[in-house]
């Protein structure tokens, strides 16, 4: 490519992302007991995430379960004052593809109707999983949904803009026994791996980026970040992007505005 094709000369967009807010997902499977509005990762991990975000001028995509807006509503409040976007990652983490033609019209109607009432726009989703249906792309359009982002790779599908994200660029990958299947997928050990490791292997894909112009988005879950081997993890690479003026590091509804408005992000070069 002949000139950056990303905001104010940058190389390559990189998005900072989260997803999971607190206990949608046990609460739905019925794996929590304990006071709702209580989980630790809200409570002690999320606060020291936020804050490292704010000290490097970072500003995030965070995927929250409708479900959690009427539970943790300051928090939710909180994110959006200091700048980050709420986008959508489910009612309470469904499986998406397990779900049938009337559970996902469902879904969509409960959770944007909560999030009509909490007074938030969902511009992106995050489906649970990375996968969604074939009928999920004309819902997200009867909705309203900018961009969506699942595994896959940067497009523009159906008049929605697609910005994937690669488990290799996500916490869960390394940090999770039950991703052993998909990291023996990927060419890696069945068992967990180190943040040392994560670190790496995170820090190597940015460096690709911006040699291939590209985009590409980090997920790092509240819940994982129970350490402070994996916190400083976190605060090396957004020292990282904020560091480098190749990058343009900004929350996914700004990739998608931006990507929608220069199809010839996603087309490749004659």
């Amino acid at each position: 490519m002949t000139q950056p094709h990303w905001p104010n000369g940058a190389k390559a967009a990189i998005s900072f992302t989260m997803d999971n807010l607190g206990e949608a997902q046990d609460v739905n499977l019925f794996q929590w007991d304990a006071p709702l509005g209580s989980h630790p990762s809200v409570k002690e991990h999320l606060p020291r995430m936020l804050d490292m975000l704010d000290e490097h001028g970072i500003k995030a995509t965070y995927f929250v379960e409708s479900w959690s807006l009427g539970v943790y509503a300051d928090v939710v409040r909180d994110m959006a004052r200091r700048g980050h976007e709420v986008a959508w990652h489910g009612y309470q983490h469904e499986r998406w593809p397990t779900l049938s033609e009337d559970d996902e019209v469902l879904n969509f109607q409960r959770s944007f109707a909560a999030a009509e009432e909490f007074g938030v726009r969902y511009d992106g989703f995050r489906p649970p999983g990375g996968l969604v249906n074939d009928r999920t792309w004309d819902l997200l359009r009867r909705h309203g949904v900018k961009y969506i982002s699942p595994l896959g790779k940067l497009e523009i599908r159906e008049g929605v803009v697609v910005l994937p994200f690669d488990w290799k660029a996500v916490d869960a990958f390394y940090y999770m026994e039950k991703f052993g299947p998909i990291r023996e997928a990927h060419g890696e050990q069945t068992d967990m791996l180190s943040p040392s490791y994560f670190e790496e292997h995170l820090l190597s894909m940015i460096r690709e980026t911006v040699e291939a112009e590209g985009y590409m988005s980090i997920l790092f879950h509240p819940f994982l970040q129970e350490s402070e081997e994996k916190l400083a993890v976190m605060e090396r690479v957004l020292g990282r992007l904020a560091s480098d003026t190749s990058i343009w590091c900004a929350p996914c509804r700004d990739v998608a505005d931006w990507v929608a408005r220069n199809e010839a992000v996603v087309t490749p070069a004659d």
